[in-house]
């Protein structure tokens, strides 16, 4: 019993649903970035711009003193800077594109400044307003900034944040040059990132509302196209469940729902085929059915009413009721075959096998009945193994139905022949007879269910053993067909694939 639980959502809806989540999501991610990340990854590359600067200083300055230059000397309490150095630092800092606003600040082993550079205002190193203290103003060399060039030479790299009481921050990154003599100090101000951080955080509510309404109309918009196929497919389905087997849906699609269509497709062309051949056959088996029935219950009723006394006349009846009694066994019996093979009820389970032999094995079943009739079964086959790949079940049963034929239009000479041999598939099979051949116009219907030549009028037989050989033949893959000339007789054949080789 199946338990019948909450009915879930559409497809529409979940691609709606599916489709809002990840607009939340992206919002929220985009919301985390820019309130939480923003700031410390900014600072991060500010700093890795300045530490980057700093050393570019230092390797300067180490070039320098290995040429012979004497960076910096003290005459009478003068101080001295070369120039060759002072433009080459310069030159240096004009071909820097990362730092636009920056302050350098190059200092001696007494903790005086050397070179200062001012690029940045204000620059918190000697424009203290980093508090009320009492040597507030502008100066090179301050009491905040000496204090920083001393812990630049006890830690040999450094850095540190200057906050001030107004909410301005810079930040100092300090190296030492090689030789201990210089400190570099590079700084920076921080772009008001936390405010514009703020900002976005308070315009996100409404770009949030903005994005969401704008991704549910595209997520409508977009599980209105996706899902029609869907739904066209839906529609037809419950035509089908009403009878309408010609439905069709548009399978124009390049994708998998393309393909889904044209599985659909051919599903009802399958379906429509199968309702045409149940159709058929019912109409083809109640029109066999209603003639021996017929005769059956009229001798029947003869044989009650009028002739129960003659006994020669009743045995003729009875006889004829026997005779008609067969035939309705037998139509049954092929119906019933048929409809096996062609729905798939009879497995093809292929096997290799000497076909040969097995066409030996067939023509041996035939020598009581040739016997009997003064006819001549001629078998044809080479000396060598005919190894095949099929069901022998299968083509020994083809193989009755095609000699079966044969023996309805044997010809005067009373010779049917049935040859095998090798080919450049596997092994061709074939089914001669001398009879009276197949009109041109007859060839292209030959192995269609009931259908009869004008030639067969008349003749015994259910009409449908050349099309459960035709349907074998199909399941087996096996190319087939008639050769036929009027007066002179039909060779019937098929090609049977060889076997695969042997792993």
């Amino acid at each position: 019993m199946k338990l019948q639980g909450r009915p879930s959502p559409g497809i529409r809806a979940q691609l709606m649903l599916f489709l809002a989540s990840i607009c939340l999501l992206l919002l929220g991610m985009y919301w985390f970035l820019s309130t939480q990340l923003l700031e410390p990854l900014y600072n991060q590359r500010i700093e890795a711009q300045l530490a980057g600067q700093a050393d570019q200083i230092v390797d300067l300055i180490a070039k320098s003193q290995d040429e012979g230059i004497v960076i910096s000397s003290w005459n009478f309490g003068v101080l001295v800077v070369d120039s060759t150095f002072r433009t080459r630092l310069y030159e240096n800092l004009s071909a820097n594109t990362q730092l636009t606003n920056f302050c350098v600040d190059i200092s001696d082993s007494t903790l005086r400044s050397i070179i200062t550079i001012e690029n940045l205002y204000p620059c918190l190193l000697h424009n203290s307003t980093l508090s009320a203290r009492s040597d507030s103003g502008f100066s090179w060399d301050k009491s905040t900034v000496i204090e920083m060039r001393r812990a630049c030479r006890a830690n040999g790299s450094w850095m540190q944040v200057l906050n001030t009481s107004g909410g301005s921050s810079q930040v100092v990154v300090g190296r030492m040059s090689r030789d201990g003599a210089y400190s570099v100090l590079v700084s920076t101000s921080l772009v008001h990132v936390a405010e514009a951080g703020q900002v976005l955080s308070d315009m996100l509510p409404m770009a949030a509302v903005l994005v969401f309404a704008f991704a549910l109309a595209a997520a409508w918009l977009f599980s209105q196209w996706f899902t029609r196929p869907l739904r066209d497919m839906s529609a037809a389905a419950r035509q089908m469940a009403r009878g309408n087997y010609a439905v069709r849906v548009d399978a124009n699609r390049r994708d998998e729902l393309g393909a889904l269509a044209e599985d659909f497709n051919q599903m009802a062309k399958e379906v429509q085929r199968s309702a045409q051949m149940q159709r058929d056959l019912l109409a083809n088996v109640s029109h066999d059915l209603r003639t021996p029935l017929t005769l059956i219950k009229g001798y029947a009723e003869t044989v009650r009413d009028i002739t129960g006394d003659d006994k020669a006349h009743r045995d003729e009846q009875l006889n004829i009721i026997v005779d008609e009694a067969d035939r309705l066994t037998a139509l049954v019996s092929s119906v019933m075959e048929l409809s096996k093979v062609t729905s798939g009820a009879d497995k093809c389970e292929p096997v290799r096998f000497d076909m040969g032999q097995l066409c030996d094995e067939v023509s041996e079943r035939y020598d009581a009945v040739c016997a009997q009739n003064g006819w001549t079964l001629k078998l044809e086959i080479p000396d060598q193994p005919l190894e095949v790949y099929a069901d022998p079940a299968m083509i020994e049963r083809a193989l009755h139905n095609l000699l079966g034929n044969a023996m309805h239009h044997i010809g005067p000479d009373g010779v049917f022949i049935l040859r095998a041999e090798p080919c450049g598939e596997g092994v061709r099979v074939e089914v001669e007879d001398h009879g009276p051949g197949i009109a041109a116009e007859d060839l292209p219907y030959i192995f269609e269910r009931y259908y009869r030549s004008r030639s067969d009028a008349g003749k015994a037989g259910t009409g449908l053993g050349l099309s459960i050989t035709k349907a074998i033949f199909q399941q087996h893959g096996f190319r087939f067909g008639v050769q036929s000339t009027p007066g002179q007789g039909s060779v019937f054949w098929f090609t049977m694939k060889a076997p695969p080789p042997e792993e």
